[in-house]
């Protein structure tokens, strides 16, 4: 049977390796899954072709984690996001595909590098941003996901809050479920879900589920703050990767 999106049994096998370990940042941190999947695809194929993948699969660790977050998440900051976000995400969406291979390319990995400076800055407030500005956040949040980088500048703005981890976590890992669930229609719509999506998702789903479980386990083990700073240096050097292979 041939593989989707026309990889090599070698590209496949580096992919499923990225989602495992994708898994696991996301499984501990809530957030950067889909912007190590992409990024890693856009080493080896077109980074647009696992935009839905990484949708798909956010929503499927979402369910499988959903037990014990609820009484954790920010219901309030996450309707404001979203509002923000059913705007952005049609921008985004259409001018990634509108740019062409190379230029998105380009644009995810310097996107993802002034993200990862931000998060690794250490920039904070001295209290909680609450109301419209989560709005503006949102907007932001939902052009990035035309990249399925909503996580980013979402985790970049609340790591400069004191907002307990838990709470952190858990808003985040319910925002990207509902972003992604509005997501996916608009991604239809826009012809980036085939039936190699789907065949993608069936192949990345064990390993998913594996490395979410095992990330939430090492969450309730460990302080996150380490482990975040080792994924956003993860991030960067995929990035620089991808500029690389767009400018050689």
């Amino acid at each position: 049977m041939a593989l989707p999106f026309g990889l090599s049994p070698e590209a496949a096998a580096f992919l499923l390796a990225a989602v495992l370990i994708a898994a696991i940042v996301r499984g501990f941190s809530g957030f950067g899954f889909s912007a190590l999947v992409v990024v890693a695809t856009g080493l080896v194929s077109d980074p647009l072709n696992a935009v839905a993948v990484a949708l798909f699969c956010e929503v499927v660790m979402t369910l499988q984690a959903a037990k014990g977050i609820a009484r954790d998440i920010d219901w309030r900051r996450v309707g404001l996001l979203l509002a923000g976000a059913a705007i952005g995400l049609p921008i985004g969406v259409h001018g990634l595909i509108a740019i062409g291979l190379d230029a998105s390319r380009v644009a995810i990995s310097l996107f993802i590098l002034v993200m990862c400076g931000v998060l690794l800055a250490g920039w904070h407030t001295t209290r909680e941003v609450r109301g419209w500005p989560n709005a503006v956040l949102g907007f932001a949040s939902g052009v990035a996901n035309g990249a399925a980088m909503a996580g980013l500048p979402v985790a970049a703005v609340f790591s400069a809050q004191p907002i307990p981890p838990r709470i952190f976590r858990a808003t985040l890992i319910a925002y990207f479920a509902i972003l992604d669930l509005l997501s996916l229609p608009v991604l239809l719509h826009a012809g980036l879900i085939t039936r190699d999506t789907l065949v993608a998702c069936a192949v990345a789903l064990p390993l998913l589920l594996i490395g979410n479980h095992f990330g939430s386990f090492r969450f309730s083990k460990s302080a996150p703050t380490s482990f975040r700073r080792l994924a956003i240096g993860l991030l960067a050097i995929l990035a620089v990767l991808g500029l690389l292979k767009s400018v050689i």
